[in-house]
């Protein structure tokens, strides 16, 4: 258990893993807001590290750490070539998605539908750990379709923990593999918070973060006196700013800065940096509209930023200018 240790304290608080939208800007973005709170890339497949552009998909700033690599695949052997991969990058933490329910994943037989199947995810944790020496935890759902009872639930992480994982994020709602979207899986099913929580009672030397539908630092402390941590997802990612206040509510840590001006300022050399390898502005900017979220002038932030940041060749002029228009 000792090798999972490290992260304990840090996973009080997480960013979740969200397709399209956890890239290197959107975590650098985050991290300005927040110095401990562990970040988590988009689901990356073994696939596209064994047959893609290694840096495109690994590479990240030191700025980001703590930062975790989560990744999907069912073939134990490709996990731990690419958990290899994952630690020469660097990174803090490698996680094993056993929770998205889409079609893709689906078809590719890893994510949510791996829950039918905890002797195989255990043999594929099995084989991470045995790569690295740095923590390998697992996101799952609380169960799947009618495979959804508490006993099996329970079954599933007994299995897996045998393996050498101690550290479970777990949905507190279960995914239909068919019938739903993956925005549906993530509003329909109910949430069922208890059942996360029991799993803390069962299994108290288990690291248990809960996650799904927690939308307030209010609700992210309150968690934790039932379970070992939280994970915010889209509200993180809409309302970023709420992420300023993480350290100084949930990790009992001084505050990194104070205003949103203060983050736009600390933003710029990153911006700067960025345009100077020919990154277009828009990429970075899409992760900032939601700053100013509850603001007098949000609007025109949002929508300065989303018409003038994807044309050819702007700076960081367009970011001061959207600045401009906010009353604070």
């Amino acid at each position: 258990m000792t090798k999972n240790l490290s992260l304990f304290a840090a996973h009080k608080f997480c960013v979740a893993p969200m397709l399209d939208w956890s890239d290197r800007h959107c975590r650098y973005f985050h991290r300005i807001l927040t110095r401990h709170a562990v970040l988590y890339t988009e689901m990356v497949t073994t696939g596209a590290l064994l047959n893609g552009d290694i840096e495109r998909h690994l590479g990240f700033t030191r700025q980001e750490q703590p930062v975790a690599l989560q990744l999907g695949g069912s073939s134990a052997k490709e996990l731990a070539t690419c958990s290899k991969m994952a630690q020469d990058y660097a990174y803090n933490e490698v996680n094993l998605n056993v929770g998205c329910p889409s079609d893709r994943v689906q078809n590719g037989r890893f994510g949510a539908c791996l829950m039918a199947d905890p002797e195989l995810v255990a043999e594929c944790v099995a084989a991470m750990q045995n790569a690295v020496t740095i923590p390998v935890t697992v996101k799952s759902r609380i169960g799947i379709d009618d495979q959804d009872s508490y006993q099996q639930l329970a079954h599933f992480i007994n299995t897996i923990a045998t393996s050498g994982c101690h550290t479970f994020i777990i949905h507190a709602r279960k995914a239909w593999l068919s019938g739903l979207s993956p925005k549906q899986n993530r509003e329909v099913p109910p949430l069922r918070y208890d059942v996360v929580q029991q799993i803390k009672q069962d299994f108290p030397d288990l690291e248990i973060i809960i996650n799904g539908g927690i939308t307030t630092l209010e609700q992210a402390a309150g968690f934790l006196t039932s379970v070992d941590g939280v994970m915010i997802g889209r509200e993180a990612y809409h309302n970023p700013y709420l992420l300023a206040e993480v350290d100084a509510m949930i990790y009992q840590q001084p505050a990194r800065l104070q205003s949103r001006h203060e983050v736009v300022s600390a933003m710029l050399p990153y911006i700067q940096q960025q345009l100077a390898a020919g990154v277009r502005l828009h990429s970075i900017t899409r992760h900032m509209l939601g700053l100013f979220h509850g603001i007098k002038g949000a609007r025109a932030w949002r929508r300065h930023l989303s018409e003038s940041g994807p044309r050819a060749g702007v700076d960081e002029n367009v970011v001061l200018e959207a600045l401009e228009l906010v009353q604070v």
